[in-house]
């Protein structure tokens, strides 16, 4: 440096160095060899003016004043500069910090000649009208397999129902708001006093359902938002469904329309009466809670065919004024025998006659 230079900036780069050196790394901190570079974190003075996270960084001098320093040891044969470096530039070697799934901060050495720009976050498909970030910014794909996976842990052991819970995007059948919440096993609101059931529930009765066999016709009795019916239709050849809420059954529509299912067919009516014109079914699912299953639903049943319905017990212990609801097989055996098992104890809302 000039005497003038000299004055004004009393360190030399190698100086900068051996005080960056002199520095801990703590957790999380990421080192290289690359004269003058800091930490990796996005909230340190070695970010670069404006840089955002996901950027590709090389470290800036610690030094409260901007300075220029004078060459000092070439790198790829070209002086080193303490400036940053432009994106889609190849220094030696960069701090490269990433965000993945709401994980900022954290970094990594990116080899010499490796690409330096950050890479896209992976796409999502969200609810309509809801963008899902941070945290949330996984595929829809990805969700819905840790989902599998868990109920494949919990018991289900149906090939078909465990890829049709997969085939299916659950958050497009919910509120915008609960989007978030659409992989989780809980039961949902969807407006009406009505809720979507819980996909360890879906699964158990689809499951009880099919036992294994090809099925060509099932009947749903309550369609809501339609998400059950949408997993019915990838393992049975024709599924009719009866929602007798026209809200729902209008909400029903508009949610499988984009899916362009084709082998679902929407009724508006009294599912207690079931749907004598498609009959007989090789399965039929229940999924509202009645203090029996409706004798025309029984007669609408194929000879062999499955029923599953919660069904509410009364006089069992269940608190004040309510029943205990228990999930029920009941399967026919001939032109008039029926045989009835009684499983699961479970909660679903009321199976009410008529339409409104």
């Amino acid at each position: 440096m000039t005497g003038e230079r000299t004055k004004r900036f009393p360190l030399g780069l190698a100086d900068l160095v051996r005080e960056t050196r002199r520095h801990d790394t703590r957790p999380g901190d990421a080192r290289t060899p690359l004269a003058g570079a800091g930490n990796g974190s996005p909230s340190k003075p070695g970010a670069g003016a404006g840089a955002k996270p996901g950027a590709t960084l090389v470290a800036k001098s610690t030094a409260n004043a901007p300075f220029k320093a004078s060459p000092a040891k070439p790198v790829n044969g070209k002086p080193a500069s303490a400036k940053p470096v432009a994106a889609g530039a190849k220094p030696s070697t960069a701090i490269k910090t990433t965000l993945a799934a709401g994980n900022v901060g954290s970094a990594r050495a990116v080899p010499s000649g490796a690409a330096t720009a950050p890479r896209p976050a992976a796409s999502v498909t969200g609810a309509p009208g809801v963008a899902l970030n941070g945290a949330h910014a996984l595929t829809s794909e990805r969700v819905r397999e840790r989902m599998v996976e868990r109920l494949r842990a919990n018991g289900i052991a149906d090939a078909r129902v465990l890829q049709a819970l997969a085939a299916v995007p659950r958050h497009m059948f919910v509120d915008p708001g609960l989007a978030t919440q659409a992989y989780e096993d809980a039961a949902l609101p969807i407006g009406h006093h009505q809720t979507i059931s819980k996909p360890s529930v879906v699964a158990r009765m689809l499951e009880l359902a099919g036992a294994g066999r090809v099925l060509e016709r099932v009947l749903e009795i309550g369609t809501g938002c339609g998400y059950q019916a949408a997993v019915l239709s990838q393992i049975a050849r024709d599924v009719y469904s009866i929602e007798r809420i026209k809200p729902l059954y209008e909400r029903a529509k508009t949610n499988l329309r984009p899916l362009r299912i084709p082998n679902i067919r929407l009724h508006y009516g009294d599912g207690r009466l079931g749907l004598p014109s498609a009959a007989p079914f090789d399965a039929i699912v229940i999924a509202a809670a009645g203090f029996d299953v409706p004798q025309a639903l029984r007669e609408q049943l194929a000879i062999g065919g499955r029923l599953v319905a919660p069904v509410a017990v009364s006089g069992a212990a269940g608190g004040a004024g309510e029943a205990t609801q228990v999930l029920t097989l009941v399967e026919r055996t001939g032109p008039a025998q029926w045989r009835e098992s009684r499983l699961d104890r479970v909660f679903f809302v009321p199976l009410k006659s008529g339409v409104i």
